[in-house]
């Protein structure tokens, strides 16, 4: 469920279907993103998990609850 899960890894997103590289540059981006928005704590090199409205952003649609179980 989206709710109990609102965070997406580049795992969970090789299982929807995107490819390895494209899954890692979704994440950086998603990183990116959320730096800017003023949390620093992203900024970790070692942090692979970011919240699936980050995600959303970078690709421009909303993924759907029942993709992300």
């Amino acid at each position: 469920n989206l709710f109990m899960n609102p965070t997406v890894t580049k795992s969970d997103l090789i299982a929807l279907g995107y490819g390895p590289s494209f899954s890692s540059e979704i994440i950086r981006l998603a990183k990116l993103l959320m730096v800017q928005e003023g949390f620093a704590y992203y900024s970790s090199r070692k942090l692979g998990r970011v919240p699936v409205r980050s995600v959303e952003s970078v690709l421009g649609y909303e993924l759907l609850p029942t993709e992300l179980q």
